[in-house]
């Protein structure tokens, strides 16, 4: 008997996933094909908007070759890098701009100059103000790029994040309309009323006529080619909003940890809630109900192993998979102060200079590194505590938390029990059970592994020692 299959689409910082799960929620094929990042000038990062389509068009193509005989696609989702953007023309699908990461922070400083409206940017869209999110950087290519500007002068501009112009040009009937996941992460929109802000379009200087339409996270986008087949795309949402529904419907009593090249920290709410220093975020929306969650981001992850690999000339990653057996560093270990990629919540300063406090050999240096991940994490679940029922586990995914010593180590810092999945990409998996419309016969995968939390005076210690060289350095 045939199965039905779902499709899930997964465009990433590094490659784009074309990922096959049948009706019961077994994965089975997958495909990917990479794409490069640039980094022209300090604080810059981007990539090749045409490089990205080319790669879901290839990931897509050999997952079809992989499928065939296996079951019939019903349904398709995707799912997308959050805050980053792309300008294109309306007309021929064409770009008009480089695809600007999350990461960039190209336009700093305008942001810097608007630093009065922060509290109202807050409470008007649930997130800090910061060049990180798109509105900043779409107000970049207005003022720098003659394309878009001429463009927009001729009626023919679109701009917005990334999703909407993957949707434009990977679905026949080219829609350009935007979910709220990839919408809040503008900053120009309000996850209260799921529309753009006029305040905040007038503040940014931003024309509502040039962006996406907003509809909801489950909707009728239209239909993508898989091989011979036109499959329905019913669901578009931002990569890190599907984490909480990777393992079944989202609990309150629960924090879920993504780490990837950042750490997304997320904790479910029961109604929405707008509270300083974190963000408030939609991870879904359908005609029944909206779901949000608050959320804590540490920019320095995996993307801290990358940098702490150039500078030292190891293998950083190579260094993770060791370091179970590694010597436990000595009695005073080196503390590492993680700015990379900026200082997320809940200090917020996207400018922060990076730094290790203490003497330190290659090897401690690296345990500070990973510790300051940690505590970056426990900071933001130390302000989730606030809001909400007390929280009884951390839900971990993502490359990092495939090592036993960072679960292990986050279970003793937090006092709360960490449960790892054995598959721990998590976005492909949430992607395809919200596409499957949330089925309770959909698997969830073998048991997880649970961390429990050991009592660790010396990491405790070593935290709150880190936490007073923090204050120190931002003053806050």
């Amino acid at each position: 008997m045939s199965s039905q299959l779902y499709l899930a689409l997964d465009q990433g910082g590094h490659a784009s996933r074309a990922i096959a799960f049948d009706d019961r929620g077994d994965l089975i094929a997958q495909a990917f094909a990479p794409i490069a990042t640039r980094r022209p000038a300090p604080g810059q990062v981007e990539h090749d908007p045409e490089e990205i389509i080319d790669s879901l068009h290839t990931a897509k193509a050999d997952l079809a070759t992989r499928c065939v005989g296996r079951g019939t696609f019903v349904a398709a989702g995707l799912a997308t890098q959050r805050s980053s953007i792309v300008c294109w023309d309306r007309r021929s699908g064409h770009a008009l701009s480089p695809v600007i990461s999350w990461q960039d922070r190209r336009n700093a400083e305008f942001v810097e100059r608007l630093a009065t409206h922060a509290p109202d940017i807050h409470t008007l869209t649930g997130l800090v103000l910061s060049p990180h999110y798109g509105a900043s950087k779409l107000r970049w290519c207005m003022d720098n790029i003659a394309a878009v500007s001429q463009a927009a002068t001729d009626g023919h501009l679109a701009f917005g994040p990334l999703s909407s112009f993957v949707l434009f040009r990977l679905l026949d009937e080219r829609p350009i309309v935007v979910d709220p996941a990839n919408a809040s992460r503008t900053q120009l929109y309000n996850p209260l009323t799921r529309e753009w802000s006029p305040e905040l379009l007038a503040l940014f200087g931003i024309e509502a006529r040039h962006l996406p339409r907003p509809v909801s996270s489950r909707h009728a986008f239209g239909s993508v080619v898989l091989g011979k087949e036109r499959v329905p795309l019913c669901v578009c949402t931002g990569d890190q909003s599907t984490v909480p529904f990777a393992f079944g419907p989202p609990r309150f009593d629960s924090a879920y940890v993504n780490v990837g090249t950042g750490a997304f920290i997320q904790r479910p709410l029961a109604a929405p809630l707008i509270a300083a220093p974190l963000l408030t975020s939609v991870v879904w929306s359908d005609a029944q109900r909206v779901t949000y969650v608050l959320e804590g981001t540490v920019n320095g992850a995996s993307s801290a192993l990358d940098w702490f690999g150039e500078a030292e000339g190891v293998d950083a990653h190579r260094m993770l998979a060791s370091v179970d057996v590694a010597a436990r560093p000595s009695t005073h270990p080196p503390l590492f102060l993680n700015g990379i990629s900026g200082l997320g919540s809940p200090f917020w300063i996207p400018d922060f200079e990076s730094r290790f406090v203490g003497k330190s050999t290659l090897e401690t240096r690296f345990v500070a590194l990973l510790d300051s991940i940690l505590f970056l994490i426990r900071v933001n679940l130390d302000e989730m505590r606030h809001h909400g029922p007390p929280l009884k586990q951390i839900v971990i995914t993502g490359g990092i938390a495939g090592a036993d010593i960072f679960c292990q180590r986050l279970a003793g810092l937090t006092s709360l029990p960490v449960l790892r999945h054995a598959e721990v990409e998590a976005t492909a998996r949430g992607l395809a059970y919200l596409v499957a419309n949330q089925p309770a016969s959909f698997n969830p995968g073998s048991e997880p592994r649970v961390f429990q939390p050991v009592p660790d005076v010396a990491l405790l210690e070593r935290f709150l020692t880190w936490l007073k060289e923090m204050k120190l350095a931002t003053g806050r």
